[in-house]
């Protein structure tokens, strides 16, 4: 398991809580093994972030972006986030809001790839 800062656990169960439509809809396509049989985590504290979804077992990191990660500050915090998380040998695939909830089969379709690509 990665380390992360303890102070994080608290707000991950919080926003565990307080998913998006697009966190949610996702969830229920990650839980219950349903990809390769991988157990995938949400809101996950990683290093001194949490991410929306994680996968241990083949390093991989799931982000989920709303509107503001446009903006020029989030975008330049995410290029941060995602660069911290690789150094730590961990793969980030980011999706907008927009693309799950309306183009979820193609979703999946990218991280079945590369988890099955990480996993062998």
């Amino acid at each position: 398991m990665e380390h992360y800062k303890q102070q994080l656990k608290p707000l991950s169960r919080t926003l565990r809580f307080n998913m998006t439509d697009a966190e949610q809809a996702l969830w229920h396509r990650l839980r219950r093994k349903q990809i390769q049989g991988l157990q995938f985590y949400r809101q996950k504290p990683l290093l001194s972030y949490i991410v929306d979804f994680y996968c241990p077992a083949v390093k991989l990191v799931i982000e989920l972006d709303g509107s503001q990660h446009f903006e020029t500050t989030h975008l330049v915090n995410d290029q941060k986030r995602d660069i911290d998380l690789a150094n730590a040998g961990l793969q980030v695939l980011r999706f907008d809001n927009r693309q799950v909830l309306l183009e979820m089969p193609a979703v999946l379709e990218v991280i079945n790839e590369v988890a099955g690509k990480r996993k062998s």
